[in-house]
């Protein structure tokens, strides 16, 4: 019998890519990669486009995307502050003929991770994504958490509370204003006094003694938020992705984070669903891969 197949459509502030994936989790088309548009009629368009060339090969179209998603998964909860403002107004199910199903790319990723990644076979996981900002997943018995409205896994908890850095979400001190890459510059500003300093200095000289007490401020930052999201959930599994996640020792975290909860030993793990996670997690979601 043939493998049911879904066309994945990511959609982030700045760029879009689809692709075909089967219910295995495997990519099995080309990835497509556009620009996203400035304007809500223009991202629309490009939906539409990716949209009309590939419908008729799948049975079903699955975004993941930037912004909260609402718990009947066709529609974004407010603004998502990088992306045209009108962009939570879009009518996904009017895109396509086929079913269409919209998933949080950082749920999607989660989920990926469940089904064939690090995660797999562990009913309790939290994912961190650690790129420009933080996003988060949560899986609780086998099951993506998402909230009473689907707004869950926001990694915007307090690390401080004497208002030291503004986050994006307009608020202070948030965990993804340290532990991100805007978080390490951030970091990295306040230690050295260099306000020219980049991400790229730190990690590209690491071994230099100031570069080093940076990155270790930094992942401690993190070590804070790994913590109190261990003693709240008890996971099996927290598993770090994103670009920032290649220079945070996981082994130090898992054994220092172990030694200060309060709940039952859990494993830190990088990511292994790859660079497209979003679109197979949401592909293998709208799919009903369990």
């Amino acid at each position: 019998m043939a493998l049911k197949k879904a066309l994945a459509i990511d959609v982030g502030g700045t760029k879009i890519y689809n692709t075909i994936v089967n219910e295995k989790g495997e990519i099995i088309s080309e990835v497509e990669k556009h620009h996203t548009p400035d304007t809500f009629n223009e991202i629309k368009a490009v939906f539409k486009k990716i949209i009309s060339k590939y419908e008729n090969q799948v049975d079903v179209i699955a975004f993941a995307t930037c912004g909260a998603v609402n718990n009947s998964n066709d529609g974004i909860l407010g603004s998502t502050g990088n992306i045209a403002k009108e962009y939570p107004s879009m009518d996904f199910k009017s895109l396509s003929k086929k079913p269409v199903f919209v998933e949080n790319d950082a749920n999607a990723a989660a989920w990926a991770e469940h089904i064939i990644g690090s995660s797999k076979g562990m009913p309790y996981s939290i994912m961190l994504t650690l790129g420009t900002g933080v996003g988060g997943g949560i899986i609780l018995d086998n099951k993506l958490y998402k909230g009473k409205n689907g707004a869950a896994g926001e990694m915007h908890f307090k690390l401080r509370n004497d208002k030291h850095r503004k986050c994006t979400c307009g608020s202070y001190d948030c965990f993804e204003a340290y532990a991100s890459g805007t978080g390490l510059k951030k970091t990295a500003e306040e230690i050295s006094g260099d306000t020219d300093i980049t991400t790229y200095d730190v990690v590209g000289s690491k071994d230099r003694p100031l570069m080093k007490k940076i990155l270790e401020q930094w992942q401690n930052d993190i070590l804070e938020g790994v913590i109190g999201l261990a003693n709240i959930f008890d996971p099996d599994v927290i598993v770090l992705s994103g670009s920032m996640a290649e220079f945070v020792d996981i082994e130090y975290l898992e054994k220092q984070a172990n030694k200060e909860i309060v709940t039952t030993p859990f494993k830190v793990v990088k990511a292994s669903a790859g660079n497209y996670s979003g679109m197979i997690g949401a592909a293998l979601l709208a799919l009903g891969v369990k």
